[in-house]
């Protein structure tokens, strides 16, 4: 059984999650570009996010209701977890970049099951993010290189860095206000 959390929960913890963590580059700025620009290359730091999305995987086609996959199960499964730990030692390139394509599609998976029957129409800017999300989560899944080109702009200076921060802090703050209001 799938557990569905309501888009105010949801919408809440993107928020407040997307809120605190665009502090850092608006507070400190030269360290947050620092990581930044290491992000991509950051084996520690791909293997925990791959391994959290492969058990994450996994667990949702463990609990998944379609029969049309009954006789495939025990292979599929199987599977999920050879391919998440086989990527950690053989795909250890922008292994960051891949575990975090797929957390990102895994937590849109989610934010959009919560979203789906909600009658406010406000739902539309978490829908339309999820989907910014998956699209980009595939895009750089297929080229990750990108995602250090983009990182290095962003990072090129203190003044962008914290911009986006700012920008950041904001976006989550108004997703955390619509939780908090118009997603009850």
């Amino acid at each position: 059984m799938k557990l569905i959390p309501t888009l105010s929960q949801a919408a809440l913890v993107l928020g407040l999650g997307c809120l605190v963590g665009h502090l850092w580059p608006m507070l400190r700025p030269a360290a947050c570009a620092a990581w930044l620009r290491r992000f991509h290359r950051n084996t520690a730091v791909g293997v925990v996010l791959m391994l959290v999305g492969t058990v994450w995987f996994e667990q949702n086609l463990q609990n998944s209701e379609i029969s049309d996959f009954a006789a495939f199960r025990p292979f599929l499964l199987g599977g999920v977890v050879a391919i998440g730990v086989a990527s950690c030692f053989v795909v250890r390139d922008y292994l960051a970049v891949r575990g975090a394509a797929v957390l990102a599609c895994l937590v849109a998976d989610v934010v959009l099951d919560a979203q789906r029957w909600h009658p406010s129409p406000l739902r539309y800017l978490v829908t339309v993010w999820m989907y910014l999300w998956v699209t980009l989560a595939i895009w750089v899944a297929l080229s990750p290189w990108r995602v250090r080109d983009w990182l290095a702009w962003c990072s090129a200076s203190e003044a962008r860095v914290r911009l986006l921060g700012v920008a950041g802090v904001a976006w989550g703050a108004l997703i955390s206000a619509l939780a908090l209001s118009a997603y009850r």
